[in-house]
């Protein structure tokens, strides 16, 4: 009995997190007619929220080490333009060599962002929004503000987001093997656990031998890799590279990590967490159009999200906290 318990307690947020999509989907149900519980809706809100968890994953391990990353949806842009205008220019390259240039962009965005903050010792959070915008001036720089459109990409490159494997969109299973692998690196690797260590205590983690600038370095890198290849399917699932593309995108992805617990102070957080959070925004982008809710209000809606997310973290850290010292009493 304890030990339901404890398994209940441990995963309270990610029970919350399920029941709330489940309330929202027959909420939907109900109020379109039975148009939410159809298997094309379903496949369409996966296929849809696929980016948005992708990246997600990512930013999680920046904010695991107590950092933020502001310049996510810039990243994207600048790498789904420069991927688009290379096969602009070269309709004959492999798209082997894209997506290499898409990670290889995603990287080198992400050590610089890991650089300025872990080197340097510039706030993330004022380190990343400078880059945002820096690397939005690149993206017109390269661009001249023209758009890449459909016809100037290959049907071979726009196929990557459209082709099936066992009747399931391409999209879902590039986010199925992100979240994977992150819950293999998180959990079952030395360096994804020092990404905990460090946001839970760097003087702790220094203590132990964690390479604490490295390691934020790391998260940066990683978070810009994902980025990078999010940006590249962007432009694919689109069909179009625009300068503005993925403006703003990091309010989404914010919104799904810390409503997915994970603790903008570092150090707290799943993937199954992250994932639910990223399903929830995902649902809420599929349905609020359904509904014929404004745009604004969907943006506000997403900003309400993240600060009952922020305060209920909070809350609940305390309550934690609290727990511990009753049992160090003890």
């Amino acid at each position: 009995m304890n030990d339901k318990r404890n398994i209940f307690s441990r995963n309270i947020r990610e029970i919350v997190l399920a029941f709330m999509i489940v309330l929202i989907a027959f909420a939907v149900q109900f109020r379109t007619g039975g148009l939410f519980f159809t298997g094309s809706n379903l496949f369409d809100l996966l296929r849809e929220a696929s980016i948005l968890i992708m990246v997600s994953m990512g930013l999680m391990m920046v904010i695991l080490t107590g950092n933020i990353d502001l310049s996510i949806g810039s990243i994207m842009g600048l790498s789904g333009m420069l991927c688009a205008l290379t096969l602009k220019n070269h309709q004959d390259i492999p798209l082997f060599f894209l997506f290499l240039l898409a990670v290889f962009i995603g990287a080198f965005c992400g050590f610089l962002n890991g650089f300025i903050v872990a080197k340097l010792h510039v706030y993330a959070l004022i380190a990343t929004l400078a880059t945002k915008y820096i690397f939005r001036g690149v993206i017109y720089l390269f661009s001249g503000g023209a758009w890449v459109a459909q016809a100037e990409m290959t049907p071979e490159f726009i196929a990557i987001t459209t082709v099936r494997f066992l009747g399931i969109n391409s999209l879902i299973w590039f986010a199925a093997g992100i979240t994977i692998l992150s819950f293999v690196y998180l959990n079952y690797t030395s360096s994804g656990r020092h990404l905990f260590a460090v946001g839970n205590s760097q003087s702790a983690a220094e203590v132990t031998g964690i390479r604490i600038r490295l390691t934020q370095i790391r998260s940066f890198v990683l978070c810009g890799i994902i980025a990078g290849l999010a940006g590249l399917l962007w432009v694919c699932k689109y069909g179009n590279a625009q300068s503005e593309s993925c403006d703003g995108y990091e309010i989404s992805v914010i919104a799904s990590v810390v409503a997915g617990g994970c603790s903008i102070a570092g150090g707290e957080g799943t993937v199954a967490g992250v994932l639910l959070g990223a399903l929830l925004m995902g649902t809420l982008n599929n349905i609020l159009p359904l509904i014929r809710v404004s745009t604004y209000w969907q943006q506000a809606i997403k900003g309400f999200i993240i600060l009952i997310s922020i305060v209920i973290n909070a809350a609940m850290q305390k309550r934690v906290k609290k727990q511990e010292l009753r049992r160090r009493e003890l």
